[in-house]
């Protein structure tokens, strides 16, 4: 890539801000790959550097993505040029007013249990293929540790089977985001889905060494190899797409949206257990891999079914002050 050898100013500097933003401690997978492909882009048309006209026709090339996807490309290249500027004020930068304005995110589709039961059945319903005859295990083994344990799409892919503790029923999550790993508890069902799903997993002639992918790809070979993002996507939405699991207005769920899920099961569990919700948030916090309780009540989606079992709850302990009663 033209970032790991520039030749022009603006590659030079595009490798000197990523590796400065490196160094500040962030991975910055994304942000590098955005750059690199403003890169390819001034390379194709012979540009030494970025200009005005030149970021228009780049922008101009995004038409089909959505405005916050649009957005975020523009303010990425506008990021570097503001480090460019403290060394060269004359540089350009791009004008943030004419980005695209910021549109609310997409809200999550809930999975319920009953739900998660019709995938199962599904699942069950499929049969291995010749070329890839472990999917319909993994399918279901990543159902289960998606919904029951709230892990990202990340968290899940990188999972080796030397992070499952089988005889704890704890998984390590490695170096996820932001740096950090944690020990991540299951409940007793996905205890039990683990260790069927090792039966077959752990044992030859597929790959069974300490850091070999858990799920993954397989096609063709006996070598498993972590899945891409995109492929553990495809495959969840086809089954959503057969048990027929959608939203009111027809939508599918997507990966992370089990994450979301996990979050308001939690939450539906304390009310209806009569807990006290606000002492039990920073343990789903932890749990989750969150800092603060406030990354966490991003999940805690206000869904009707919340509202009334909240309300019902509110009524069994207070009702009796509205109502004028003695406790």
């Amino acid at each position: 890539m033209p970032i790991d050898h520039p030749k022009t100013v603006f590659e030079h500097w595009a490798r000197r801000y990523t590796e400065h933003m490196k160094a500040l401690g962030r991975r910055f997978y994304s942000d590098t790959w955005k750059i690199g492909r403003l890169c390819r882009f001034l390379s194709e048309r012979g540009a030494a550097d970025l200009d005005h006209a030149l970021f228009e026709e780049w922008c101009a090339g995004h038409g089909t993505l959505k405005a916050n996807v649009r957005r975020s490309y523009q303010r990425v290249v506008r990021n570097l040029c503001l480090y460019r500027q403290r060394t060269e004020p004359d540089c350009f930068v791009p004008d943030a007013s004419r980005f695209p304005r910021r549109r609310p995110s997409t809200p999550p589709v809930i999975v319920s249990p009953p739900d998660v039961a019709r995938l199962l059945r599904v699942i069950d319903e499929l049969r291995g293929h010749g070329a890839v005859p472990l999917r319909p295990a993994m399918l279901r083994l990543a159902v289960v540790l998606l919904y029951t344990s709230g892990l990202r799409r990340g968290e899940l892919l990188r999972l080796r089977l030397g992070d499952c503790d089988v005889d704890n029923g704890i998984v390590m999550i490695r170096d996820t985001k932001f740096f950090k790993s944690r020990l991540v508890p299951l409940s007793k069902d996905a205890q039990r889905e683990l260790r069927t799903y090792l039966e077959q997993r752990a044992v030859p002639p597929w790959n069974v060494s300490a850091d070999a992918p858990l799920i993954g790809g397989h096609q063709h070979t006996t070598v498993i190899h972590q899945y891409a993002g995109n492929s553990l996507g495809n495959g969840i939405r086809e089954l959503c797409m057969a048990a027929d699991v959608r939203d009111a207005d027809g939508r599918l769920p997507r990966v992370h949206d089990f994450r979301h899920s996990f979050a308001v099961e939690a939450l539906l569990r304390w009310y209806r257990g009569g807990a006290d919700v606000q002492s039990c948030l920073p343990k789903l916090a932890m749990y989750m891999g969150h800092d603060s309780i406030i990354s966490t009540a991003y999940y805690l989606h206000w869904i009707p079914e919340v509202a009334r079992t909240a309300s019902r709850q509110f009524e069994r302990r207070f009702g009796h002050l509205i109502e004028g009663e003695r406790p």
